[in-house]
């Protein structure tokens, strides 16, 4: 838990566009330190809000988009905007192949065929919910 908190820490720190000395500055203020990893997990989640009050928003961790060959990018792309329309991560494709095929298979193995009918899986679902 407490390495997860330094890593948002230094997150925030580069999406607020902090430096050393300034990053090092607002430790020492909210903490008494001048190191995330002297500080304690309560004192590390005071810094994270305090970031978080400054403007920082930590995004939620949807997955790893799939490396795909480059014959499959623009059907990736379209499987990617559905996904985030849906409000879905990358991992829900996971289950999307395998009832598809009956077995686990990362989507980077799949074909042109198999990377269409998912693509036309997501459509349907989008269509059933009202997103297109």
């Amino acid at each position: 838990m407490k390495r997860n908190l330094i890593r948002i820490v230094h997150t925030g720190k580069s999406r607020l566009g902090w430096d050393d000395e300034t990053y090092r500055d607002v430790l020492a203020r909210l903490t008494g330190h001048r190191s995330a990893s002297a500080c304690s997990e309560a004192e590390l989640e005071k810094v994270v809000a305090w970031m978080r009050s400054a403007g920082f928003t930590p995004s939620a961790s949807h997955g790893r988009r799939p490396r795909v060959a480059s014959g499959r990018k623009g059907m990736l792309s379209k499987i990617e905007a559905l996904l985030a329309e849906a409000g879905r991560p990358w991992s829900y494709l996971d289950g999307v192949v395998e009832r598809m095929l009956g077995e686990k298979k990362p989507v980077e193995w799949l074909n042109d065929d198999q990377v269409r009918q998912v693509m036309q899986m997501l459509i349907v679902d989008a269509k059933r919910h009202g997103r297109l």
